[in-house]
């Protein structure tokens, strides 16, 4: 049995509720009233644990596995150990997620490091601050003039809200980030160290120095956005920095002043996006990818890793490479190198001679 010691499990589950949970069918025979209490990987799961396999390549592990219940599909349903309960479906993972989050609901997004219950006397809040009276701020978390923040939100330790922030309800917002210049809807989850509002990087540049370009936009963040640990959002120079309803950002990017991106886009590490870039709906970026300023990526256009997209994109368009370019032709280009490399190999030019 695994043992997730640093969170608390909700409720078990039957295998009759995971059925009415996921869809999943029950093999004949089943002990629905069978209680799961945790998850577990299928070489590591105990019987109390519930497990899926979604690939071949995990098979074997299946055949010996100890799980009390594998969510699989029908062709794999062969190979779990008698003892084991099977349920049968079509997309395992999905329905592993969806158990998973039942048991470990609390896992979801950041807690209290202090278990603080309420505002922690160790906290500083001015006093025309405005919270809800079911928010919680942990030690040393700071709240600024004017600041608003939702009911049943989180401000983590060490964690600053600048002056006239607005942060929503059930937002989570966890230790050592900085808000400043920002509104933040609700049922948002921005993890450790992030920065939110600081100045967009602009500047004339000049013979005889460079002269700051005064930023004076701001940052206005959706409801159900997350933004993973280290990532930076620059506010706006003369409008604002926007991120869309439901957007995913992973750790460590580099959002630039007056970008615009659209809902339930996916930014995964290590992107970053200069001065006004603007994502449309649903685009999806590989780890790693830059692009320049002034560059619109179209809906549901996907980049693959450490593209350099240095031009549009358009709607449902999938580039890569350095610069970036429409998938076909990136790997033609990359086939083509390879095949002169390989050439090269097989007929080496003159060698020079022995002296």
């Amino acid at each position: 049995m695994v043992e997730f010691s640093f969170f608390s499990r909700g409720a078990s589950l039957s295998v009759a509720e995971i059925a009415a949970l996921t869809g999943a069918e029950p093999c004949e025979g089943a002990d629905l009233s069978r209680r799961l209490i945790g998850i577990a990987p299928v070489d590591l799961a105990g019987g109390d644990d519930l497990t899926f396999v979604s690939e071949t390549k995990f098979i074997a592990a299946l055949k010996s596995t100890q799980a009390g219940a594998v969510l699989t599909p029908d062709r794999f349903a062969q190979h779990v150990p008698d003892g084991v309960t099977t349920l049968r479906i079509r997309k395992p993972y999905d329905a592993f997620v969806a158990v998973a989050r039942k048991i470990y609901g609390g896992a979801l997004r950041p807690a209290s490091l202090f278990g603080t219950v309420g505002v922690s006397p160790g906290a500083m809040v001015h006093p025309s601050a405005q919270l809800a009276a079911d928010v919680t701020v942990d030690p040393f978390a700071m709240i600024g003039p004017s600041a608003t923040i939702g009911s049943g939100t989180l401000i983590g330790a060490h964690a600053v809200i600048g002056p006239g922030v607005r942060i929503g309800s059930d937002c989570s917002i966890g230790a050592n980030c900085t808000i400043t210049h920002a509104h933040v809807g609700d049922r948002v989850i921005i993890h450790a160290g992030c920065d939110i509002g600081q100045d967009g990087f602009g500047y004339v540049l000049g013979a005889a120095g460079h002269v700051k370009i005064p930023q004076v936009g701001s940052v206005i963040i959706g409801n159900e956005v997350e933004i993973g640990s280290g990532t930076r959002i620059d506010r706006g120079g003369i409008r604002a920095t926007m991120i869309g309803e439901g957007t995913k950002i992973d750790n460590l990017c580099q959002i630039g002043h007056n970008c615009v991106v659209g809902r339930h886009c996916i930014i995964v590490a290590q992107c970053g996006l200069s001065g006004s870039v603007t994502l449309e709906d649903f685009v999806v970026l590989g780890p790693r990818t830059g692009i320049i300023p002034h560059v619109t990526v179209g809906k549901g256009a996907i980049t693959a890793s450490r593209s350099t997209v240095y031009e549009n994109i358009p709607a449902g368009a999938f580039w890569g490479g350095f610069p970036a370019k429409p998938k076909r032709q990136w790997l033609r280009e990359v086939m083509a190198l390879q095949r002169l490399a390989e050439r090269d190999q097989k007929n080496p030019k003159d060698q020079p001679s022995e002296t």
